[in-house]
């Protein structure tokens, strides 16, 4: 049988010695604060068995992997409804991009870019306050995790805030399309909350159970989101989870995934694991260096592809 933490423990020491890091975000002041030496990495399988290395157990700003969270909040919610203000296709532009919602009259291109994501945000608002709104969205996390000592990082919130005018900007362009119920800055303060919510690699692997075991209704595992749309999120990973890197991400590792600028990548096995690694570092578009390395090592090493064992 496959020792899965004893390759994880390769794979930690692999990325201990690696010296293209990427290099981490600076446009928000409280993530150009994290080293890039760091790395963790945790998988929870079926099982409930939780293996990880490296440093697993440190909390990370997720960012944009809050997306698929709010995402399921917003099926459970609409279910349909959702992609009549928000589409399913890749984006084709960079993720914080203006140029698509004006071709599109302020329809977001999918649901895992910024205007998608802030669209999102919107729906949930749903007439309750920001703080209301950002509570649901924390509890829901927390349930998904098992984990009530999930948390928002305040720092990185009002950092989100201070520098946030590529976003205030694609808010205040949909609302002016029509596709926004509430205020921009409500809205807004709900998306730059969620995106500063902190876990954990363990936590984060934890949480994305939900997207891993849902078909299969054990009652041991929890499944808070119906499997078809648990199965709609797991294709917007594939496809759109990686933004321009989604193709080369799907090619290589071959499993739905989302990434966040905190450098956290929620990867999924359906019905097999569920798969969290962080390093700060980013590549080109915005994703970790290390933490796309890793995941293609390990689903490489354990044959976890969703199109197949190569």
């Amino acid at each position: 049988m496959t020792n899965l933490s004893a390759i994880l423990d390769d794979i930690a020491t692999e990325m201990a010695v690696e010296t293209e890091r990427g290099a981490v975000a600076t446009y928000i002041p409280e993530l150009a604060k994290v080293s890039p030496d760091h790395f963790g990495i945790a998988v929870v399988t079926r099982d409930g068995h939780i293996h990880s290395a490296g440093d697993a157990a440190m909390p990370f700003s997720i960012q944009s992997v809050s997306k698929v969270f709010t995402l399921s909040m917003a099926l459970e919610r609409l279910g349909e409804k959702c992609w009549r203000r928000v589409g399913r296709e890749p984006s084709g532009d960079p993720f914080n991009s203006i140029v698509q919602l004006e071709a599109d009259n302020g329809i977001p291109r999918n649901p895992l870019i910024n205007a998608g994501a802030i669209v999102i945000s919107d729906i949930l608002l749903a007439d309750r306050t920001p703080s209301a709104t950002i509570e649901r969205i924390l509890a829901f996390i927390q349930m998904a995790a098992d984990d009530a000592a999930i948390s928002i990082d305040n720092a990185v919130a009002c950092s989100e805030r201070d520098t946030g005018e590529r976003n205030m900007a694609l808010a205040h362009f949909i609302r002016a399309s029509g596709n926004l119920d509430h205020p921009a800055d409500r809205t807004l303060e709900v998306y730059f909350n969620q995106c500063a919510i902190a876990m954990s690699c363990v936590q984060l692997a934890k949480a994305g159970r939900m997207f891993a075991f849902t078909q299969q209704f054990d009652p041991d595992v929890l499944a808070p989101i119906t499997p078809q749309h648990a199965r709609q999120v797991n294709a917007l990973m594939l496809t759109c989870g990686h933004y321009d890197g989604s193709g080369e991400f799907a090619s290589e590792v071959g499993l739905p995934g989302k990434s966040g600028v905190g450098g956290g990548i929620l990867a999924i096995v359906p019905g097999i694991a569920s798969i969290a690694v962080w390093s700060p570092g980013l590549n080109a578009v915005g994703n970790s260096h290390l933490g796309a390395l890793a995941l293609e090592r390990l689903a490489h090493r354990m044959g976890w592809s969703v199109f197949g064992t190569t």
